[in-house]
């Protein structure tokens, strides 16, 4: 994440534009890494926590970035993504809604790829008022039998 935001700042200072497809790191996102202790996975549920409103989007990112030497390429990252989010008007204390669907996709997209990888990568968005300071989020799986 610091190496992405040094890449920023440095362009910025020199001038310069971003190569063909590459995915620059904008203020209000971030990376965060997952390590994978055992790789036979099965996805069984995401937990989310946000204290106030706001919106958050978690895109995977490809196995073959490594964030201190390569540039993030939008080719990288994957689909679906994850979103969750409490809106403006809603209850401090309501439930987060999400797209169901898609983090049910997207938590079996990460089981399987963790059958060939030890470490993931994830880009997170925070939005609308949302920030990674009010966020509590964590996947559970249960292991292959």
């Amino acid at each position: 994440q610091t190496m992405m935001r040094l890449r920023v700042s440095s362009l910025q200072r020199s001038g310069q534009k971003r190569q063909d497809g590459e995915r620059l790191l904008l203020p209000y996102e971030a990376v965060y890494r997952l390590d994978f202790a055992i790789q036979e996975l099965n996805f069984s549920r995401w937990y989310f926590s946000l204290s106030g409103y706001g919106r958050v989007t978690i895109t995977g990112i490809c196995q073959h970035w490594t964030p201190d030497l390569t540039n993030l390429m939008t080719r990288q990252l994957l689909e679906p993504i994850g979103t969750f989010w409490r809106n403006a008007g809603d209850p401090e204390d309501s439930q987060l809604k999400c797209l169901e669907a898609d983090m049910q996709e997207f938590g079996e997209r990460i089981a399987e790829l963790a059958k060939v990888r030890k470490v993931m990568y994830f880009l997170l968005a925070f939005k609308d008022g949302a920030e990674a300071a009010n966020l509590n989020c964590s996947i559970e799986f249960t292991t292959e039998k």
